[in-house]
């Protein structure tokens, strides 16, 4: 039998480059990095959390997921990429993260886009703040 051959996923590599990207970009702006892939239901792994960040500026605490895409394109429209099925999951990571870590303050949710690759120079990123995961219709961006 030959040995067990290593596939180098290139969708998992983009997505870890674009999570770096999306953390180094917070913490530039302020923000305190307080979570990565956070996974506050174990036995649920759909349910993760690309970053969980300090907003300082506003005492909020911000869920934020990561969508990284090669180039702008209708379907890497914004925020077109995140379904509804991913948004209920995101929306019970996000619930049960406040409630494993007894979370009561502020907190958002927004969504980064990073357009981009690894090896294909600068990237563009699309910080959309105040996305409708949880909200009261009219204060929050809609999803496209």
């Amino acid at each position: 039998m030959s040995p067990r051959r290593e596939v180098e996923n290139v969708g998992v590599r983009h997505g870890a480059w674009g999570e770096t990207v999306a953390t180094d970009f917070l913490r530039r702006r302020g923000y305190l990095i307080v979570d990565s892939n956070a996974r506050p239901v174990e036995k649920d792994r759909r349910l993760e959390i690309d970053l969980v960040a300090w907003d300082e500026s506003t005492d909020t605490m911000v869920f934020v997921e990561v969508k990284q895409h090669a180039a702008p394109t209708d379907y890497s429209r914004r925020l077109r990429s995140i379904d509804r099925q991913k948004r209920a999951n995101l929306r019970r990571a996000c619930n049960a993260w406040r409630r494993v870590n007894k979370w009561r303050g502020n907190f958002r949710f927004d969504v980064i886009e990073i357009y981009g690759t690894p090896d294909g120079g600068r990237p563009v990123v699309d910080h959309i703040e105040k996305v409708d995961l949880f909200a009261k219709p009219g204060r929050f961006v809609k999803w496209g």
